[in-house]
C-alpha cells in the first residue's frame, strides 16, 4: 500500500450516493438545470450508454448510472420504487421546487413550514428517486426540535 495516498479523497468525505437511472443523460441534464449540479466525470460507451457519471451539488459528490437489468443494477421504475430519499438543502427551496416540477417532477409533499425550522418539499424526479428540497429558515435547537415534536403528539 502506498502510504503517500490519501484512502479517503479529500472530494469523498461522507457518504457518496450512487444512483441507478433510466436515461442516464437526461438524468445528467435535471440535475444540472434543477440543483445546479456540475458534472464532474461521464464514462460513457461508444453508443452513448452511461456506465458511471459523478456530479458535484455544493460540496457535495454523488454517482449515477444507467440501469443494467441483466446484471440486477435495476432503476426505480424496474423495481416498483425506491426506499432511499435524497435531501438537499438550497439558498430558495420554494424556486428550485417549482424548477423540478417545471422540469417533469412530481409532487409527493408539498413545499411548506417544518416544525424543525426548514422550508421544505418533496417530489419524485422523472427518474425515479424522491428528493426533499429543503431551506434552513429557522435555527432551532435540537432540545427544541423534540418538543415541537413531542408537542405534535400531545392532545
Amino acid at each position: 500500500m502506498n502510504d503517500s495516498i490519501n484512502p479517503v479523497p479529500d472530494e469523498y468525505q461522507g457518504v457518496t450516493a450512487y444512483l441507478v437511472v433510466r436515461n442516464a443523460a437526461a438524468a445528467i441534464d435535471f440535475y444540472t438545470s434543477v440543483f445546479g449540479a456540475v458534472e464532474v466525470l461521464r464514462l460513457a460507451t461508444p453508443d452513448g450508454i452511461i456506465g458511471h457519471a459523478e456530479l458535484r451539488v455544493g460540496g457535495g459528490v454523488f454517482m449515477l448510472a444507467e440501469e443494467v437489468p441483466d446484471m440486477d443494477i435495476k432503476a426505480p421504475p424496474s423495481i416498483g420504487g425506491s426506499s432511499v430519499g435524497l435531501m438537499i438543502y438550497v439558498p430558495d427551496a420554494k424556486t428550485v421546487f417549482q424548477a423540478a416540477v417545471d422540469a417533469g417532477a412530481t409532487v409527493f409533499k408539498p413545499i411548506c413550514e417544518q416544525f424543525y425550522g426548514d422550508l421544505s418539499g418533496t417530489i419524485d424526479d422523472p427518474f425515479g428517486h424522491r428528493w426533499t428540497i429543503a431551506q434552513r429558515i429557522e435555527d432551532v435547537s435540537p432540545d427544541e426540535v423534540r418538543k415541537r415534536f413531542e408537542d405534535i403528539f400531545v392532545d
